[in-house]
């Protein structure tokens, strides 16, 4: 899963990326309005957490800016502002949620996780599919009951998949949403971290489409 991250204060920002990729996202972070306006509007995200009072273009702005481009990505403002009319002006521009600093990572990341299920028509945090569950208030995975383990690249991958299951998942849309915007990606990484999924949950739970990408199968 990748998220963009729009936070000018040079502390609070790295710390918080860092934290949400401890947690195995991808992470984008733009340190003021003008670049998160434009990442928003250009690349593809699971989320974003955006900070209110930015430089450039302040958050309601970019907000809008998105909307206006028919970016439906879910958004956690995240603000120092304790004001009700802040908080309407934000539900009124797309904001999916909100979060007053100084903010828990610990509730960071279960707000990020529950917008993300949400968005992608899930009402129960534990999806499964076949012997495979994926608990996505906690983001652990497990099959036949017992936990897997998996690194992070793997964890993108498999997400995106339970998150669709039985439907397929483009290669490039796979692409964009395992990997930061800086990454350098080699040509056949996404086919080795599915070759190492296969191997993990078992070659017969993921579906190579030819010519399209991948889809997880739960059988009958």
């Amino acid at each position: 899963m990748r998220i963009l991250l729009v936070e000018d204060d040079r502390d609070l920002g790295p710390t918080l990326a860092a934290a949400l990729r401890a947690e195995n996202f991808a992470v984008d972070l733009a340190a003021n309005g003008i670049d998160g306006g434009h990442l928003g509007e250009t690349e593809a995200y699971d989320a974003a957490v955006l900070d209110l009072g930015l430089p450039g273009r302040d958050g309601i702005g970019v907000l809008q800016g998105w909307r206006a481009a028919g970016r439906n990505v879910p958004v956690l403002v995240l603000t120092a502002r304790e004001g009700w009319s802040d908080k309407v002006a934000g539900f009124k521009a797309g904001a999916d949620d909100f979060l007053l600093k100084p903010v828990r990572i610990e509730e960071l990341v279960m707000r990020l996780r529950a917008l993300i299920r949400r968005s992608a028509g899930h009402g129960q945090p534990r999806l499964d599919c076949g012997p495979l569950s994926f608990d996505t208030q906690t983001g652990s995975f497990e099959l036949d009951g017992l936990p897997i383990r998996l690194t992070a690249f793997e964890w993108r991958v498999l997400s995106q998949l339970m998150l669709r299951k039985e439907a397929v998942v483009e290669r490039l849309d796979l692409l964009e949403r395992v990997y930061e915007g800086d990454a350098d990606v080699d040509s056949n990484s996404l086919e080795v971290i599915v070759g190492r999924l296969r191997k993990k949950i078992g070659a017969s739970l993921i579906e190579t489409v030819r010519g399209r990408g991948y889809r997880l199968t739960c059988g009958g």
